[in-house]
């Protein structure tokens, strides 16, 4: 049935082309690999999918087109099988989401207005006031400023990882990281400031 491969993997060129038995073979390796790599797949989205929606959703501004975006992402990499070429899973798939989602922007051809009473991360946190202030300034940053700090707090990227996904150098990731969150304090103080005097 073989031209004279005993192992290995299973490729059409060892197969002898008029037997039906190596045909069914071949389909079988085929089918497992694919089986291979929707596992990994779905791993990927069961590990990292909540933090690539709220990623999304903090770009996007809604939690539907986040949610399209998201699944369009993992449904392309099903469909060319990806995933399994890169070095660094999770950097790779927020960059991938990223970029959907400017290119769902582009072709919406509209600006997207951000609520920022829009709920769109649910921490377990207590303080409605405080999480209200805090979401209102998270929004008021600057994006890029917003984007790194989405990545890291919630998505819980590196700077490297963030730097991969942006395609920027790791130390602007870090300034602009830095910049946010003194302006996230100086927010939140002017906050905290007025409610007291008040």
């Amino acid at each position: 049935m073989f031209s004279g491969v005993a192992t290995g993997p299973l490729r059409p060129e060892a197969l002898q082309k008029d037997s039906p038995g190596s045909i069914v073979l071949f389909l079988r390796a085929k089918v497992q690999a694919t089986d291979r790599r929707v596992t990994e797949i779905e791993l990927s989205y069961r590990r990292y999918g909540p933090a690539l929606l709220l990623f999304a959703e903090g770009l996007a501004g809604e939690r539907s087109r986040a949610q399209d975006v998201v699944h369009q992402v993992f449904l392309k990499l099903l469909e060319t099988g990806r995933l399994h070429d890169t070095l660094d899973a999770k950097a790779y798939l927020f960059r991938c989401v990223r970029n959907a989602v400017l290119n769902d922007r582009k072709a919406r051809q509209r600006d997207v207005v951000l609520d920022p009473e829009c709920a769109w991360f649910e921490p377990p946190n207590r303080d409605y006031a405080a999480e209200l202030n805090l979401r209102r300034a998270l929004w008021g940053l600057p994006e890029d400023q917003r984007e790194v700090t989405i990545l890291h707090v919630w998505g819980e990227l590196t700077f490297a990882q963030i730097a991969e996904v942006l395609g920027i150098s790791a130390n602007t990731v870090a300034s602009r990281y830095r910049y946010a969150l003194a302006r996230l304090r100086e927010a939140m103080w002017a906050k905290e400031g007025c409610r007291a005097n008040s």
